[in-house]
């Protein structure tokens, strides 16, 4: 089978897929439900075609193309329109903007919230290996005990970013901090693209800017990456060299945040080390 031969299938099975789920969705609404009268007799449940076309404002021809598939231009706002008007939630809204063929946009900020217990179980049975959850501008949201021995996390960290590049200590810690300085630049504006109104990234990238002189060299770069894995390694006052396998974890309840997940090297004595400094006494009398 062809590359173009491929991509039409596929094409099919996205219109497929998109004419079944606005069926799915048009029968699961009644007219009490947005208000309108069940006026006549009805052969399936739920809205008609040209009941969703009246309140999503577009034609009675246009929105049937639409749920029988056809190719037909769409624009975000009309899928707008059509989502309320089948009152979907948030992950319906982004399944039909893909179905269409269209990128979702971007989700909205949400307010600060503390971790589910659960997720903080999670974290907490990570121990002894490093672990944290980080939202959408790279603030901790929480922190294993882990993560804050081994790469010194204290009371004043409270974003990834600012640390990497204004906390003295962690930089004396991290063994690499040169070499990972232009990943972490570019891994910071892929993020920040995603979100172009976004006024607390504009807000941190201009403090940054002035606090950091390496961090606005590195951002005049216009570099990007999106990679979801890296190693850091850091040379621990008490335990010496660690070397960890980083990977990144997106929780899709919560738009924008991500587990940052530590395991250590496979080949180095990292583990051994690891398991010495968080049974150290030290940590046992900061407990």
């Amino acid at each position: 089978m062809t590359t173009e031969s491929l991509s039409v299938s596929a094409d099919g099975r996205r219109r497929d897929e998109l004419r079944d789920f606005l069926r799915n969705r048009r029968a699961r609404v009644t007219p009490a439900d947005v208000g309108m009268p069940a006026a006549g007799r009805r052969r399936t449940p739920g809205l008609r075609r040209e009941e969703v076309a009246v309140l999503a404002g577009v034609g009675v021809s246009w929105y049937t193309w639409l749920e029988q598939g056809r190719d037909i231009k769409v624009s975000d706002s009309v899928l707008d329109a059509v989502a309320r008007a089948l009152r979907l939630d948030g992950a319906e809204r982004e399944h039909l903007y893909l179905l269409a063929g269209l990128n979702p946009p971007p989700a909205e900020a949400e307010p600060a919230v503390p971790v589910t217990p659960e997720l903080q179980r999670v974290l907490d049975a990570w121990a002894p290996r490093p672990g944290y959850v980080r939202d959408r501008h790279w603030n901790f949201v929480a922190i294993n005990d882990a993560a804050r021995a081994v790469f010194g996390y204290g009371g004043t960290d409270h974003n990834c970013l600012v640390t990497f590049f204004t906390n003295a200590r962690y930089r004396a810690l991290h063994t690499h901090w040169e070499k990972a300085a232009p990943g972490v630049v570019a891994r910071f504006r892929a993020d920040a693209a995603r979100y172009p109104d976004d006024p607390g990234f504009t807000g941190l990238i201009d403090d940054m800017l002035a606090a950091s002189p390496e961090f606005a060299e590195l951002w005049a770069r216009h570099e990007v990456s999106a990679g979801g894995q890296a190693v850091k390694a850091v040379r621990h006052p008490d335990v010496g060299e660690l070397v960890f396998e980083s990977t990144l974890l997106p929780l899709p309840d919560r738009p924008g945040h991500h587990l940052v997940l530590h395991n250590p090297k496979p080949g180095s004595d990292t583990e051994a080390r690891l398991e010495r400094l968080m049974s150290g006494p030290r940590l046992a009398e900061a407990g």
